[in-house]
């Protein structure tokens, strides 16, 4: 028995969502972004966002993984798996918390630091050339207005 196409939305109501819904205008943004990073960090067999990852662990305390997680715009169980390809490479280690026995802290290894200093000066350039694609001052009010979006 052959299926039915079931009654479509109208095409005008297709279009004006296509064409100004706010959430699709930032995913097709934010894919082409992660892409173009992703293409700029190969070379260190990074992602764009195992780079963020490393970036916010450079700090002198090991973050836990349930502070880390919000701050990267992820929940815990999504950062623990994208944490497990870089320790495995040595980048990162994964300690337990010694106030809080079940919770872990990240904490980069001297491998990862010296790797974040090569990647830092291509995420630069990388950055500039976007940037430099953008009308004067629309960076920085593309970062106001996606801060302001709770």
């Amino acid at each position: 028995m052959p299926s039915t196409t079931p009654e479509l939305l109208p095409g005008d109501v297709v279009s004006r969502i296509r064409d100004n819904c706010l959430c699709l205008a930032a995913q097709r943004a934010a894919r082409k972004l992660a892409r173009r990073f992703d293409v700029a960090l190969k070379p260190f067999n990074l992602t764009n966002g195992q780079f963020s990852l490393m970036v916010a662990l450079n700090q002198s305390e090991p973050p836990p993984i349930g502070r880390l997680a919000p701050l990267l715009g992820m929940d815990a169980s999504t950062l623990t798996a994208a944490v497990k390809p870089l320790a495995r490479r040595g980048l990162l280690t994964v300690e337990t918390d010694p106030g809080d026995r079940r919770s872990r802290r990240l904490r980069i290894t001297p491998e990862g630091v010296a790797l974040m200093r090569q990647a830092v000066k291509v995420w630069r350039d990388t950055h500039a050339e976007v940037e430099a694609e953008l009308k004067p001052g629309t960076v920085k009010a593309l970062r106001k207005g996606l801060a302001a979006i709770g």
